[in-house]
């Protein structure tokens, strides 16, 4: 509680001057003195007893009344003053406090947050691809065998990848029992064993995708029984030594089928795991912690589609069959509730406008690349710039039957089972083959690595060689990536709070250098190191993606930069020039 003392008013002051000057000697004034003064003090009955006071000025002279008088006059003067004292300070306090209140609220200070420099995302602990130089007499020819050690009896192999510097070769057969195996390729046509590690639970993986969420991660497919299975995730933090961590089991899942009822591939959007898990659609995992996964979402096609291949670029999920035309285009604006995107569904027509069948695809700059399989091999293209009206836009038709297919810089490679293909894609109206290599067994899989390609076999392979270095050009690849596809697309309005930003590149690219200071989302028009969107960012294949770690404002506009020097291939080149892109979120 306060308290105040009034001021003495114009009447109270006239009334002071009067006292001063008339001096009365009654002792009965003196009393009525005391007794205001006390009044103005808040004396209590036992500071002043009016009737001692009578009783001793009852004895006193004159001019003891006048001293008295003249005392109870000075300390009458001293509790004015107090008083305007503490008035004078609670109207300043007053207006102090109206002052604060008529100021308008300001922001709360910003403390700036400089990006990192885009290339501090490094060094690797391997040497990546090599710049070794081959003569043509050594194009096309197999170099090198790769083997993942005492427990890849099957050597059943797909895809592989480059990871800190490393090759890194998934393999496992589809019953399970496989693992992970590093190797450093100084030398391209002599590797040597990094590490490895097995995993009985791990099944035949088409792709493989990484999280650097409080670590180093890497999911594939994986199988514990007839009944038990999906997706398996291991910590790759030491390349010497990896090891499973987690299963997930997918709902419905069946074997020995190795195609109806069982994942058969993975694709990490971090924080999600989009999973294609054929006659039983799709599932999304929230792998926050790698080593305790969550079952998020599930959804099944009507009528039903046999999933294959998966890939999340931003907003856009792209799912496709295996050994069907079927291909679904879907939203993700909302990351755990996929939705159709209308017209986004289609099956893959070749140039005579027939239905074809294809074993697999991949989805790169804004087209998807489908591995023929019906009648021949080769490539068919579909351009998906426009989601909701996708296009045929090219096709070559060889003697093979197409399997697995990947993109650098032009160029389709692709597994034909009998011969492994490379197309010359560059120009859709002219696509040429450029030529074709071999390996004993069900050749399947062809994985470009800057000038160097690595070729798989899932079946039937020579003891040890089920995959094996080939270099397809002469020179080290010194061509820097380049981004081919956004989504959403430069200048989108209207997102979603939710939404996610992906991109492409021209090429595999190094899935450690794209972290937060290469790929940067920030408020338009502002200092960046003020208005940063923190976020996760990961990398799968040639597909970069960022997720802001919160839901973005609405009705702002943001600018997604990749700034020069970042985002680097396998090769070690980085991207050269910087790019960015503009959206605007929805009111």
């Amino acid at each position: 509680m306060n308290l105040h003392l009034r001021r003495p008013g114009a009447a109270n002051a006239a009334a002071d001057a009067k006292l001063v000057s008339a001096k009365p000697s009654s002792a009965l004034m003196i009393v009525a003195v005391l007794a205001a003064t006390c009044a103005l003090l808040a004396c209590s009955k036992d500071s002043v007893r009016e009737e001692g006071a009578v009783d001793a000025l009852s004895d006193t002279t004159d001019d003891d009344a006048v001293a008295a008088e003249d005392t109870a006059l000075a300390d009458a003067t001293d509790v004015t003053d107090t008083a305007d004292d503490a008035d004078a300070a609670d109207v300043h306090d007053e207006q102090a406090t109206t002052d604060a209140a008529d100021e308008p609220d300001l922001p709360p200070v910003v403390e700036p947050r400089p990006y990192p420099d885009a290339a501090d995302w490094g060094p690797n602990a391997g040497p990546g691809v090599p710049a070794r130089t081959f003569t043509e007499e050594e194009l096309w020819q197999n170099c090198a065998y790769l083997d993942g050690g005492e427990k890849d009896l099957t050597d059943h192999h797909n895809l592989v990848t480059m990871y800190d510097g490393y090759l890194l070769m998934p393999w496992a057969p589809e019953w399970g029992g496989g693992g992970l195996t590093f190797f450093d390729l100084t030398d391209p046509c002599a590797p040597t064993v990094v590490g490895s590690g097995f995993s009985q639970q791990m099944r035949e993986t088409h792709s493989i995708g990484f999280s650097h969420m409080g670590g180093s991660w890497a999911v594939v497919n994986g199988i514990e029984g007839i009944f038990d299975g999906g997706i398996q995730f291991w910590d790759i933090s030491d390349r010497s030594a990896p090891a499973a961590v987690a299963d997930l089991h997918m709902p419905d899942f069946v074997y020995p089928d190795a195609y109806a009822f069982l994942t058969l591939s993975v694709f990490w959007q971090a924080p999600y795991v989009y999973v294609a898990n054929a006659n039983n659609g799709i599932a999304i995992v929230d792998a926050s912690d790698p080593t305790q996964p969550v079952l998020v979402h599930t959804m099944n096609f009507d009528p039903v589609i046999r999933t294959g291949q998966i890939q999340a670029i931003g907003n856009l999920l792209i799912v496709t069959g295996a050994e069907t035309p079927d291909t679904i285009l879907l939203d993700i604006s909302d990351p755990a509730a996929p939705v159709e995107i209308p017209g986004g569904r289609f099956e893959v027509r070749s140039a005579d406008d027939e239905v074809r069948d294809f074993y697999f695809s991949n989805s790169t700059g804004g087209f998807i690349y489908y591995a023929r399989k019906e009648s021949g091999g080769g490539v068919i293209i579909y351009d998906i710039h426009d989601p909701s009206a996708p296009q045929y836009a090219g096709e070559f038709h060889s003697d093979g039957n197409g399997a697995y297919v990947f993109v650098h810089e032009g160029f389709a490679f692709t597994g034909e089972s009998n011969f492994g293909a490379v197309y010359d894609v560059r120009d859709h109206n002219n696509i040429t083959e450029v030529n074709r290599m071999q390996l004993e067994g069900d050749l399947d899989t062809l994985t470009p690595l800057g000038h160097l390609t690595v070729v798989a076999v899932d079946d039937d392979a020579s003891p040890n060689q089920g995959s094996a270095i080939a270099p397809w050009r002469s020179d080290p690849d010194t061509n820097p990536p380049e981004v081919t596809f956004l989504w959403p697309p430069d200048g989108a309005d209207d997102l979603a709070i939710t939404s996610r930003f992906g991109l492409t590149f021209s090429e595999f690219v190094d899935v450690r250098s794209a972290f937060e200071g290469s790929v940067r989302l920030y408020e338009t028009g502002t200092d960046s190191a003020l208005t940063r969107v923190d976020g996760y960012v990961s990398a799968q294949e040639t597909i970069v993606n960022f997720w802001p770690a919160a839901p973005l404002r609405a009705d702002t506009a943001y600018t997604l930069e990749i700034p020069a020097g970042g985002i680097t291939d396998f090769s070690g080149n980085a991207i050269a020039e910087p790019f960015f892109a503009h959206f605007r979120t929805a009111p």
